[in-house]
């Protein structure tokens, strides 16, 4: 031991005298010093959680075969397919989605993959940027409740621009989308919540490793080849939760779709990365996050699957206002509410819910999708919280407006984050109250497949014709049977 001792000492010693040699400050000596001995200090258990973890994930990836899948976890994969080209489709007449084919378009390569529910074809990377931006611009896609992850938009984006490239059987395809999925959420549950608390957008930050595990997966890359890839997926970190309200945060699961296909092809060509790039000590997880569990990572992998706790949105909107809004639609049916009967709306929730949806006075539609008191408002004035009900129209109706105004919603520590409790005061004393354990579209309260089949058609109606819509659900459903998965694009295009 103290032989042990002394070598710290030395090891630390050297360390000093080579910054104050190079002329760095003190505060850099210290910072040095103490991550040169980081490792030590580091619980044993901890440490060999982190040993190899790039290298374990990236095996894993490289040998698991469709055949080893579950029949529930391949039906779950179909529903979150279904689910994500019904979003991708339905966003893609947005005006953030002509702008960002507008301003990019100009410097596309050959034109190679669809933009779903349009005309266009781009080059690969630039469908992957598109189809992520338009599956996500009405916040309507998957979200992995335990790390609020929107799995599908990095992954299915990168996966359906490359099938149009190279060609791949459904069965491969859907595996790929069940593996990348398995990815990016196991590195999401190591990190989250502090990852996530730091003010990252975890979609954008994970969905890039999901993205290139899924992509090198098709790719055929060995072991090696995809520690490569996960390591260039490991430096292209995309996402800030500033960004929500606005445009730009579409933009994070299509740039990590396309980062995590720029990294799968670089791999393919032998583009060297760390290979540690998750664990190492100025690797993702401890450059990125405060804390972190590597077990997350590695344990039971190929016995456990994320996509199994994957969830559909009813509501076209962030997901912690959603039994709020089960909540209020549920009390104005029973009760036929009208905005101007009610003297205030009091609500009692988690304060994640007034950190991510605080929005009081939104002015815009994007907006009105992260504030808890535009979606209460909305969901009694209209009963309802699909698109149409976060519009500019929507957010500036005065009659919600003047209820909005009303709404008051308070921390209650006993309140979990899918949890709410809505009580609506009437002008003649009267007092409704509503307590949602799990919301409409939970894991525990799940949409059915008729309920998905419903949202996609309204979703697609007006871009796709009936008959096209019917034959492109009924290829989610079947994708394993598809010999070319790019059928799926080109059904989805106008």
């Amino acid at each position: 031991m103290i032989e042990l001792n002394r070598r710290k000492f030395l090891c630390a010693s050297a360390l000093a005298g080579s910054a104050l040699a190079s002329g760095l400050p003190r505060s850099a000596q210290a910072a040095e010093t103490a991550a040169a001995s980081a490792d030590d200090r580091r619980p044993a258990e901890d440490q060999a959680s982190a040993k190899d973890v790039t290298r374990r994930l990236a095996d894993y990836v490289v040998s698991a075969k469709p055949s080893d899948l579950p029949a529930p976890v391949r039906k779950e994969a179909a529903r979150t397919l279904l689910n994500w080209i019904g979003c991708a489709v339905g966003g893609s007449r947005h005006e953030t989605v002509d702008i960002a084919i507008g301003a990019l378009a100009p410097f596309s390569g050959p034109a190679q993959a669809s933009v779903l529910g349009r005309s266009e074809k781009l080059d690969v990377l630039h469908a992957a940027l598109m189809n992520g931006i338009s599956s996500h611009i009405f916040d309507f896609d998957d979200t992995h409740l335990k790390t609020v992850i929107h799995p599908a938009g990095p992954v299915a984006s990168a996966l359906l621009a490359l099938s149009e490239y190279r060609p791949v059987s459904g069965r491969d395809f859907l595996n790929a989308l069940v593996l990348g999925i398995e990815v990016e959420c196991r590195i999401g549950n190591s990190v989250y919540p502090a990852h996530y608390d730091i003010g990252w957008h975890i979609t954008g930050t994970t969905g890039v490793f999901g993205a290139a595990a899924a992509a090198g997966k098709l790719l055929g890359l060995d072991t090696r080849q995809m520690v490569w890839a996960l390591g260039l997926a490991s430096t292209q970190p995309v996402g800030l939760r500033e960004m929500f309200g606005t445009m730009t945060k579409s933009f994070h699961p299509g740039r990590a779709a396309q980062n995590g296909l720029t990294a799968a092809f670089l791999a393919a060509g032998n583009y060297t990365s760390s290979e540690q790039g998750l664990e190492a000590r100025r690797g993702w997880a401890n450059v990125l996050s405060t804390t972190h569990n590597f077990r997350e990572i590695t344990e039971k992998l190929g016995e456990t699957y994320e996509i199994s706790l994957n969830t559909y949105k009813p509501f076209a909107c962030g997901i912690v206002t959603h039994p709020t809004i089960d909540a209020c639609i549920q009390l104005r049916n029973e009760h036929q509410l009208l905005a101007d009967q009610i003297d205030r709306i009091e609500l009692k929730v988690h304060p994640l819910v007034l950190e991510l949806t605080g929005k009081k006075t939104p002015q815009r539609g994007l907006e009105g999708k992260f504030s808890i008191y535009h979606t209460a408002a909305i969901a009694i004035v209209e009963g309802a919280a699909g698109e149409p009900q976060f519009s500019d129209r929507a957010v500036r109706d005065p009659v919600v407006v003047g209820l909005r105004d009303r709404v008051v919603a308070t921390i209650d520590p006993a309140i979990h984050e899918e949890q709410v409790r809505v009580i609506v005061a009437m002008k003649d004393g009267r007092r409704f109250e509503k307590y949602i354990e799990h919301a409409l579209g939970s894991v525990l309260h799940p949409m059915s497949d008729e309920q998905l089949e419903g949202k996609f058609s309204s979703l697609a109606q007006g871009i796709l014709t009936r008959d096209r819509i019917r034959t492109l659900m009924d290829l989610c459903w079947t994708i394993e049977d598809q010999e070319d998965a790019a059928v799926l694009a080109r059904t989805a295009t106008v």
